[in-house]
């Protein structure tokens, strides 16, 4: 069986951003990494191959898109991303304890 492969044409429409947040080191989540297309893919990739969550947002991702790497999120989308932070931390927490004890 041949391998579904997208047009080119959807690929060049991706974006993808990767995010970090350290509270000891920095005062709000900073973006390290982030592209368009084929780069947006490999992004994707590695964040499933490592066990990273992904999560898709097109209004977020086109605001990370314009900032420069290594650069805290504005205060505007604080929010967001928060929300965001909240669900993959419940992600992970029941991936540790898949049972409730109730």
């Amino acid at each position: 069986m041949k391998e579904y492969k997208k047009p080119e044409h959807e690929s060049k429409y991706i974006k993808a951003s990767a995010l970090r947040y350290d509270p000891k080191k920095n005062n709000a989540p900073v973006l390290v990494a982030k592209g368009r297309g084929e780069l947006a893919e490999k992004i994707i990739e590695i964040a499933k191959k490592e066990n990273i969550p992904v999560t898709k947002n097109n209004v977020l991702a086109d605001i990370l898109d314009g900032l420069d790497i290594y650069e805290d999120i504005p205060p505007e989308i604080y929010k967001v991303v928060a929300n965001i932070f909240v669900f993959l931390h419940k992600l992970n927490e029941k991936a540790v304890r898949p049972f409730s004890s109730s």
